[in-house]
């Protein structure tokens, strides 16, 4: 049977469960509890499986991204790839060298200095002294550390902490490189170098396997995503489609905030003109598709219960609350229901699903209807070209550009 190349990973049909948590122990409930299970009722040891039967191929020089709300399993499966934690039932082919940064402190023994962790983590790589030895400024100088490298680690502080874990991790020129949340530790400038670095072993064809909450900094690292929701894959593929579908779900998990104040966003549509330039109406309750380069308008019906001076807030978003760009009027508001539009000469998007959110505030930015998500569309245009490696594109916008060689 051919053996696979180092950097490959292979999880077929891979369990993992705990016991779950305990609750404080009352006499009577475990007097209950016990009579229910002698009576074949109820088993007397519960678990909470957190891995169901996920499957994966991952070859070598691939950036994949896990992505997943809290209590998904994507640092268990982390933890599993590294071989610090085993599954309850399946196959694991981890192939290489594996460099892994799961959390701020993991590889990093408090007691030790700095120069002591350098060492005993490349030992623990399977590296000689003289390798380590060779690459050692390196690290010392990415993570900022020449004048703490010889402290204990107990003195360090998370971030410094972070830093040297992360640099001692991606230069000792593993075959997989497992990262989970590095970009939300650092400062931004460590972010930056970061990525660089990521860039930098994904060229010399290390694996990555990246987990962050960073949606934005995780899409310009990764070219492959898998969703895991509830402890199995809900998607795999293509980085930014996985990300479109995540970001979809995360906007109908949050549901739309009704906010208990004077006024009220009851309705939302959305109108775009076709080419022949007649008026289509295209909002309502369904996701609706509209024409990058056509002219389209919002309109919001809003209910108040008082005649005030209101500055009404407009954002379009790839489904978060963080929105690609945001829009405001102000105005007088009157009492009742009345109608409010606002119109684009066109959306300059990429095809995809989109948000609308809205808010409207008081003149001292008290919020009189919260910023809340209130319909949705998909926009039909030219793909997302690719970005550079590690580069972070904050708009998902495509924008017409000449071009001349002179």
């Amino acid at each position: 049977m051919p053996t696979s190349p180092d950097g490959s990973i292979v999880l077929d049909g891979i369990w993992k469960r705990f016991r779950a948590d305990r609750r404080r122990p009352l006499l009577m409930e475990e007097i209950d509890r016990l009579s229910r299970a002698l009576r074949r009722q109820e088993r007397l040891v519960r678990w909470r499986w957190v891995l169901r039967d996920i499957g994966a191929h991952i070859v070598p020089g691939e950036a994949v991204g896990l992505m997943g709300t809290n209590g998904s399993g994507k640092s268990t499966l982390l933890k599993i790839l590294n071989q610090t934690m085993f599954p309850y039932a399946g196959r694991v082919g981890v192939h290489g060298r594996v460099g892994a940064l799961i959390e701020v402190t993991a590889g990093i023994h408090p007691i030790l200095s700095g120069r002591e962790n350098v060492y005993l983590y490349g030992s623990l790589l399977g590296l000689s002294r003289a390798d380590v030895t060779a690459r050692f400024d390196d690290i010392v100088e990415f993570a900022e550390l020449s004048g703490a490298i010889d402290r204990q680690v107990k003195f360090y502080s998370s971030g410094m902490q972070m830093r040297l874990g992360f640099s001692v991790a991606a230069f000792l020129e593993p075959d997989i490189l497992l990262v989970d949340e590095v970009l939300a530790v650092g400062d931004s400038v460590f972010q930056q170098k970061c990525l660089g670095r990521m860039r930098e072993v994904l060229q010399q064809g290390t694996t990555l396997i990246l987990v962050s909450h960073d949606l934005i900094s995780l899409e310009s690292v990764i070219r492959r995503g898998i969703w895991l929701r509830d402890g199995a894959v809900a998607v795999d593929g293509p980085a930014r489609a996985v990300l479109g579908e995540y970001r979809a779900y995360l906007e109908g998990s949050t549901g739309r905030q009704v906010a208990q104040g004077p006024v009220r966003i009851d309705e939302a549509t959305i109108r775009a003109a076709d080419h022949g330039g007649r008026e289509a109406a295209l909002g309502g309750g369904e996701l609706v598709s509209v024409p990058a380069d056509e002219p389209v308008t919002i309109t919001l019906v809003l209910a108040s219960d008082r005649r005030e001076r209101v500055e009404v807030q407009l954002g379009i978003s790839e489904g978060s609350n963080s929105t690609i760009f945001t829009v405001r009027q102000t105005l007088d508001l009157p009492l009742g229901k009345s109608l409010l539009t606002c119109g684009f000469d066109g959306l300059p998007l990429a095809r995809g699903r989109y948000s609308v959110w809205a808010g409207v505030y008081a003149g001292d930015g008290k919020p009189l209807a919260g910023w809340q998500p209130v319909t949705a569309f998909e926009v039909t245009g030219a793909e997302l070209p690719p970005a550079p490696m590690a580069v972070i594109r904050l708009a998902p916008l495509v924008l017409p550009a000449r071009w001349e060689l002179l």
